[in-house]
């Protein structure tokens, strides 16, 4: 017998690569010279990894090599390949060698590089593995396959299973027996298809031969199906996505593994989603239809497509209109307040090329002299104090539209260059910023004072008012025109009984002639006031008209129908009387103008039209102002 010393000196110096190994606790014994080299590792390194994976690239293989060696005491193999630092797979021949029965069972492996002439040997080594089917069975296969991922398997938060190429299931995962409702032993050699995926979600009946999984083992493809359904041990279907893979052993396909997930709470967030997306549009298309409502009512009430009126002086203004409207011709509308400015700016852009764009309106007068420039143009965060944000302008919000600029004779001189220049050019920047920003703005400017005085008096720039005054249209005061006060009063009224919740009232003959008697210093306002006054205070359907009182000047004056005198009194008449109720009003507001104990709100006006009268009627508000009060 050979002494134990002289077989460790030849297992040592053998040149051949030479391993044992321990089959049963996959580890490795001992290594000589030889494999260390080839494999690149140390003896120490060895003993640390498993043979699983040192032949981790063939391991299938491995596991029936080995068996056949445990079996017949020997075997070989050229299909073996081996993992040479983590990373490189080298093809072998292998030699096997039982040394050992018992513990711990020997195994002596001689690994030898396999060379490129070698692959005559094809036939034989084909005829050897068909010698050695009996070893690999397709059950074998799957064993295989569940024992070695033994630890994904049970772990997996996915369904698992497999199949044979007949469709019978070989193993089921424990989150597969959770989704589906069936234990392992239930489902284990019986059809899969039959019993989870016999039907289509509506109950009707789903032909194996058009089931993604059987396709999968018919032509080796894997495949991703998103959107099936398996059905539950108690008749429940799921939705399920699913992927399933094809097992090939030898060149054979012999099965497919399936990873499937339940989607329900997917299906049931996608389903909420498309309600909540349909509700959106439902919502989206009833706030459309009505905000055209609203502004069809907003328009039908503020009349901005047809200005009401029969009078010449209508005729003449409509005319103008639709003369300037089809342009972008900056146009100035001049007149008293409460003509109508606002509404002759309204119409000209409704009938413009503009009308799907904005109107924005800046009120001049309103606008304190420091915040000029940057309400017009914007600013900049940081650019001065309290400016926190980034801000666009009036010109930037009126881009592509119109820009009603009211009052525009309250404009201050330093910023009259300024708005000089975007008329010009059309650019600008905004406050703290140099970058220019460009814009397409159609001006229309309205003002109750005389800009010609104004640039006589050096109080307006010439070249501005010339820029503005391309195409004049003056508002005429509602005195000029009472042939339209019937219309007017009667379009008033019937919107009044809307907005107030009024049953509809009718105007006398009387009404009306009250009405054509008085002078209206307030325009169209001062009647929507007082007819409005008087659907409020309305009883019995009969309107009580609460117009001021005018001292009777006139000699052999005429009674109206209910028998008091009509009352006729002098344009300078008029404005002296409209002076001295303003000084009355001054005096009891201790000069103020503005707030709710202003002389403004005890008029009824606006504050920046009293302000305006005050400056034509040149009342000085100051000198009413009482130091001790």
């Amino acid at each position: 017998m050979i002494s134990p010393f002289l077989y460790q000196t030849l297992f040592h110096q053998s040149p051949d690569a030479m391993l044992l190994i321990d089959p049963i606790n996959n580890r490795v014994l001992h290594s000589n010279r030889a494999a260390t080299e080839l494999l690149a590792q140390s003896f120490q390194s060895l003993q640390k990894t498993s043979v699983s994976e040192l032949f981790r690239p063939s391991l299938a293989k491995l596991v029936v090599f080995t068996e056949e060696t445990l079996e017949n005491g020997q075997a070989w193999s050229d299909e073996l390949q081996l993992l040479i630092n983590g990373r490189e797979c080298l093809d072998l021949e292998t030699t096997a060698v039982l040394i050992r029965h018992n513990s711990p069972v020997t195994i002596s492996l001689i690994l030898r590089k396999k060379k490129r002439e070698q692959q005559q040997l094809s036939e034989a080594n084909k005829l050897h593995r068909e010698g050695l089917e009996q070893w690999k069975t397709i059950e074998n296969v799957f064993r295989e396959f569940e024992r070695e991922n033994q630890l994904i398997l049970q772990a997996a938060g996915e369904g698992i299973y497999g199949v044979d190429a007949k469709g019978d299931t070989t193993f089921v995962n424990p989150a597969a027996e959770r989704i589906l409702g069936w234990k392992a032993s239930e489902l284990n050699g019986k059809n899969m298809h039959a019993m989870i995926h016999h039907s289509h979600s509506d109950g009707s009946q789903y032909e194996g031969q058009d089931c993604h999984i059987y396709a999968a083992f018919r032509d080796g493809e894997v495949r991703h199906i998103e959107n099936e359904f398996f059905w539950r041990k108690d008749g429940k279907p799921i939705p399920v996505e699913y992927t399933s893979t094809p097992i090939i052993d030898n060149g054979r396909l012999v099965g497919a593994v399936v990873i499937f997930r339940d989607i329900s709470e997917r299906k049931l967030a996608e389903e909420k989603l498309h309600a909540a997306l349909n509700e959106v549009q439902t919502l989206k298309k009833r706030l459309e239809m009505e905000n055209a409502y609203l502004q069809e009512e907003y328009r039908a009430e503020h009349n901005y497509k047809e200005i009401v009126g029969q009078s010449a002086a209508i005729h003449k203004i409509i005319q103008q209109i639709d003369l300037v409207a089809p342009t972008n011709a900056n146009v100035l509308i001049t007149g008293e307040s409460g003509t109508g400015k606002e509404l002759i700016a309204r119409a000209i852009h409704e009938a413009s090329g503009r009308k799907n764009r904005p109107l924005i309106r800046v009120n001049c007068a309103s606008i304190p002299r420091e915040l000029f420039e940057s309400e017009f143009f914007g600013h900049i965060k940081g650019a001065f104090t309290g400016a926190v944000n980034d801000r666009a302008g009036r010109f930037e919000l009126a881009d592509g539209g119109s820009l009603f600029l009211d009052e525009v004779g309250e404009i201050p001189m330093e910023l009259q260059s300024k708005l000089l220049r975007v008329l010009q050019e059309q650019q600008f920047e905004r406050v703290g910023d140099s970058k220019t920003r460009s814009v397409d703005v159609r001006i229309i400017a309205a003002t109750n004072r005389d800009l010609k005085q104004a640039v006589q008096d050096q109080t307006f720039r010439e070249d501005l008012y010339f820029r503005l005054n391309v195409f004049p249209i003056e508002s005429i005061p509602l005195r000029d025109r009472i042939e339209d006060i019937p219309l007017l009063s009667n379009h008033f009224l019937k919107i009044a009984c809307q907005k107030f919740g009024k049953p509809e009232r009718k105007l006398t003959l009387g009404h009306i002639q009250k009405m054509q008697g008085y002078a209206w210093p307030g325009n169209i306002r001062e009647l929507v006031n007082v007819i409005e006054r008087a659907v409020i205070l309305s009883h019995d359907q009969k309107l009580e008209l609460n117009l001021p009182r005018l001292n009777d000047t006139a000699t052999n004056t005429p009674n109206d129908s209910d028998g008091a005198p009509i009352v006729i009194q002098t344009r300078d008449e008029l404005l002296e009387l409209e002076k001295q109720n303003i000084i009355k009003a001054l005096k009891c507001c201790n000069g103020k103008v503005f707030g709710d104990d202003g002389a403004a709100k005890l008029l009824k006006m606006k504050p920046t039209t009293l302000t305006s009268r005050l400056k034509k009627l040149a009342i000085n508000r100051h000198q009413f102002v009482q130091l001790d009060a």
